[in-house]
């Protein structure tokens, strides 16, 4: 089973009919939907057809309960106390299908009292950086990993965001990684850039780092092996790549859990990520 700590949020993805007319009109296409990067992995993974648990905070008004529903609708085991509010993240797609969001996390960094119950059964514990750099759940999350690393259960962190990296300081998640250790560090391309030769496995005591380059080869490199570039499946007429990064997370991570070769897994995420791409490029027709 592969288990993920984070965020439970309501996604309005706001679809640009072409560029913003500051202080007027611009036409778009605006959809609701369940979000969050640690609920979109454990989903990815549960519709692939593995074993998913999803934990976290969720908001104890209607539309928390609306989250958790369709989350379970989708096949995953969910942990998720209630309390506060629901977060909202507003995600702005261009005509390129580039996204920018703004977000709102509500009460989804309230969570605490971790209960090692949590990690019952898990082969993976996947952690967004979101929940790693302050609040309530910044301490529950520093403390699952101990445990999953005290039980032989995988760890990956996916370094989530640029700005989020700059803004907590390059130099305290760098410090941050050495103290977690995860098995499996993910990130793309700009956030490589930021944590420069800080993704390299050995520095953190990791296994393998794999550096994704948007519709280019993704840089995969493991504890004693030579770096491989691993191809991306080429996708036409890309309106929408929203989810794709925790697409490519779950495919990746189950994967390795069903002791498949790192460049294999890298693949495996590929091809999650694309039908995820496909599917929001077709929805923003």
């Amino acid at each position: 089973m592969l288990g993920t700590l984070g965020d439970l949020v309501e996604d309005i993805v706001v679809r640009l009919g072409g560029p913003i007319n500051i202080a007027s009109d611009t036409q778009a296409l605006v959809v609701r939907r369940r979000g969050g990067s640690a609920a979109n992995v454990a989903a990815s993974a549960a519709r692939a057809g593995f074993a998913a648990r999803f934990i976290g905070q969720v908001g104890s008004d209607a539309h928390g309960g609306v989250l958790i529903d369709a989350l379970r609708a989708d096949g995953v085991d969910v942990v998720c106390p209630r309390g506060g509010r629901t977060g909202t993240v507003v995600v702005l797609v261009d005509q390129q299908g580039e996204r920018t969001m703004l977000s709102d996390r509500g009460s989804c960094g309230d969570l605490a009292d971790p209960d090692p119950a949590w990690l019952d059964g898990l082969s993976a514990l996947h952690v967004p950086l979101y929940s790693l750099i302050d609040g309530a759940l910044a301490q529950t999350a520093a403390t699952l990993i101990q445990w999953a690393h005290e039980r032989g259960i995988l760890v990956s962190i996916d370094a989530s965001s640029a700005a989020v990296i700059i803004a907590h300081g390059v130099d305290r998640v760098v410090e941050m990684l050495a103290v977690l250790r995860p098995d499996v560090l993910l990130c793309n391309e700009l956030e490589a850039a930021c944590l420069g030769d800080a993704v390299d496995p050995l520095r953190f005591a990791g296994r393998v780092t794999v550096v994704k380059h948007g519709s280019g080869a993704s840089m995969v490199t493991e504890v004693g092996h030579v770096s491989v570039a691993v191809p991306t499946p080429h996708i036409d007429n890309v309106r929408d790549t929203t989810g794709a990064g925790d697409a490519f997370a779950a495919g990746f991570l189950t994967a390795l859990i069903d002791g498949e070769s790192i460049v294999a897994a890298t693949n495996a995420g590929h091809v999650i990520a694309g039908r995820a791409i496909v599917v929001a490029s077709a929805q923003a027709e």
